[in-house]
């Protein structure tokens, strides 16, 4: 029987290598799938992996509907037997609802690959959707890795390498994108949005890696009592978040 699968975990854990991985297998014994993605870090229709893997996807808008999309390829004559559906947070619960109708009343396999909370900590809508409606949620275990060498178990946005929780839930950027330590924060400076994963200790004291590189250049031992954001130096010498 056909099911509706939600593989999940924080940035940087494998999702999309694994979304093309299971792509290349279903295709590999002669079933036929569409890929779909949304707000990818490579642009538009496309899935693309950290590991340097590409493919090309369909990409969903607010206006995808996916029972839509399904009945229109069969009734061209493609044969669609799966979906693989990457970056599955970005989708719109009703869009989730129509990734269940078509599990349930055409019997085609869906793959959902996403994360599960923002940088707020705060679920997704699809994901959320997807939690309680899901066949099976499956936890990646691949473990993504904070700084510190922990388990990473949040996804933090950082602006110039400072750790921020407000502002929209969705924006531009990836984990990649590390702040320039020569670049000025003058008039004219356009911030660096990035993300990073945390565990959850250093989540919840704002310690990002870009901090405690500052700290350790200076020579201080890390204080873990003490937010991150507000140690003096952080902000450029502000005492303040100053970000969010």
């Amino acid at each position: 029987m056909a099911e509706l699968v939600f593989f999940s975990g924080t940035m940087d854990c494998g999702k999309s290598t694994l979304a093309l991985q299971m792509d290349h297998n279903h295709r590999a014994r002669g079933r036929g799938g569409v890929r779909f993605s949304r707000n990818d870090r490579a642009g538009g229709s496309r899935i693309s992996s950290r590991l340097g893997l590409q493919k090309d996807a369909v990409e969903v808008e607010d206006s995808t509907d996916f029972w839509e999309e399904v009945m229109r390829r069969r009734t061209q004559g493609q044969r669609v037997d799966y979906l693989i559906c990457d970056e599955a947070q970005f989708y719109s619960p009703e869009q989730v609802e129509q990734l269940a109708k078509v599990v349930d009343e055409i019997d085609v396999d869906v793959f959902a690959f996403g994360i599960t909370a923002d940088f707020r900590t705060r679920l997704f809508p699809g994901s959320q959707r997807l939690i309680e409606l899901a066949d099976r949620v499956q936890v990646l275990q691949v473990e993504a890795l904070c700084w510190c060498g922990r388990r990473a178990t949040h996804n933090a946005r950082t602006v110039d390498g400072v750790m921020v929780t407000e502002g929209a839930q969705v924006v531009v950027g990836d984990v990649d994108m590390a702040p320039d330590p020569s670049a000025s924060a003058g008039i004219g400076h356009v911030p660096v949005v990035g993300y990073e994963t945390l565990c959850r200790r250093h989540y919840m004291r704002r310690v990002t890696a870009h901090g405690a590189n500052l700290m350790a250049e200076q020579d201080q031992l890390l204080p873990f009592e003490v937010d991150a954001c507000l140690w003096q130096g952080a902000n450029g010498g502000e005492t303040g978040p100053g970000t969010d």
